[in-house]
């Protein structure tokens, strides 16, 4: 949860220095968006190779090695703009390199997940996880605006870097890849932590939780022609549009379009992002309880297509809204309501996987972060000819779009193929209170 809070501090602090950084280098929105895209098409092309990395040497090693690099990066976004010439494209070529860093960090964390979480409790666990984005999302308006308001943009971007590097330190000292690893983990939180997350072998006996099924080859043909797979990719890609419209322009609407102060627009901006804490946690906790109450399909496919459905209603409702904070308000709950999705994502894709968990939720991540792209170089221009109001229908239209993607998902389906990636249901293991 922290470290995903740091990392959206990490990317999120572009689009509010965007103001002042447009400002001092003359670049407008256009290409502040190709800035913004540099950032997630790197981070979306590293997003498989995450997974890779995170499955052959442990997400303990990968999340600290990507935590240091997207400091590094982090701290050259203020001091590698040698002039106005040259300031676009260093800062395109800047924000790539940070975000391939930061590609590895959830699908490590998926795989971090799928080690050390029962089935019954991936819902309440990715909620938590992924509340931390909506967390560092609400941070970074009011703690980047006062830094920058004080002593300038770059030194919002010290601030960060510094942040992470501390943070890599605390994650490498106090995590392990498996429970088995963990000195702290008792034999019985052990026994508990592997009899739920049904790392079965065709035989019934357990995986080895570091040995030939960690290492054995991917089924690269296993994922790529899964149904689940496809269809929460093609879903996510829907979320990926959605949600970087908040992540990457709803500050700078607030201030450019509606008028707002820098000040003001913090305060507003923080909006959608509170919601989506509310969204993973609210979203992790009913998955699950549906999933142990009514049943998997209720839990894992239902809810988040109705979050999607829910989405797109208040998108259209909030961008039509005349006051800016009666705008604000509904356009965030429309931010928290497709977050009520996000768990079943990474829960799906654990169970589905296995001990392929990684690189399926780095492919489904990679689709959700190519049309975040998509979002960033597409929503000013569709604003410019259209409007605003124009913008956020289509992100309404997405949105109904990813909530008919995830009815083609079988919550209960396994790659036959991936290691780990168990026959069972959640709802035939015991449930821990």
């Amino acid at each position: 949860m922290v470290l995903g809070a740091i990392a959206l501090v990490d990317r999120t602090n572009i689009s509010i220095a965007g103001i002042e950084i447009g400002r001092e280098y003359h670049i407008d929105n256009v290409h502040l968006g190709w800035v913004f895209s540099a950032f997630l098409l790197g981070y979306a092309l590293f997003q498989v190779p995450g997974g890779v990395l995170a499955r052959r040497f442990g997400p303990r090693r990968v999340i600290t090695f990507g935590v240091v690099w997207w400091g590094v990066f982090t701290a050259l976004t203020a001091v590698a703009l040698p002039g106005t010439r040259t300031a676009l494209v260093t800062l395109i070529l800047v924000r790539a390199a940070l975000g391939a860093g930061e590609a590895v960090m959830f699908p490590a964390a998926n795989q971090f997940v799928e080690r050390w979480i029962p089935i019954p409790e991936r819902g309440r666990a990715n909620g938590i996880l992924f509340s931390g984005v909506g967390l560092g999302s609400a941070l970074a308006p009011p703690l980047i605006t006062a830094i920058i308001l004080r002593d300038g943009w770059q030194v919002s971007f010290w601030f960060c870097a510094v942040l992470g590097l501390v943070a890599a330190a605390v994650w490498y000292v106090a995590a392990r890849d498996t429970p088995e690893q963990h000195p702290w983990v008792s034999t019985a939180e052990r026994e508990r932590i592997r009899g739920g997350r049904g790392d079965m072998s065709a035989g019934g006996g357990s995986q080895p939780p570091n040995g030939a099924a960690q290492k054995s080859t991917i089924p690269w043909g296993a994922i790529l022609s899964s149904k689940e797979i496809l269809a929460l990719s093609a879903s996510y890609f829907c979320y990926g549009y959605v949600s970087w419209i908040f992540f990457s322009w709803f500050y700078i609407y607030l201030a450019k379009v509606r008028g707002l102060s820098l000040q003001k627009s913090a305060l507003y901006s923080m909006l959608p992002f509170l919601a989506m804490i509310a969204g993973a946690l609210i979203g992790g906790l009913a998955s699950d309880w549906l999933c142990r109450h009514v049943s998997l399909r209720a839990g894992r496919v239902y809810l988040p297509s109705f979050a999607f459905v829910l989405t797109a209603v208040l998108l259209a409702v909030g961008s039509r809204a005349h006051a800016a904070s009666t705008a604000s308000l509904v356009l965030a709950g429309g931010a928290g309501a497709l977050y009520i999705s996000q768990s079943a994502f990474w829960s799906v894709t654990a169970d589905c996987a296995g001990q392929c968990a990684g690189v399926a939720s780095g492919f489904m991540n990679m689709s959700g972060h190519i049309a975040a792209a998509i979002t960033a170089i597409v929503t000013p221009l569709i604003a410019a000819h259209f409007g605003w109001v124009a913008s956020f229908l289509t992100a309404s239209v997405m949105a109904t779009l990813g909530a008919a993607s995830w009815l083609a998902v079988d919550p209960a389906a396994r790659l036959a193929q991936a290691p780990g990636a168990s026959a069972v249901t959640a709802a035939s293991l015991p449930y821990v209170e």
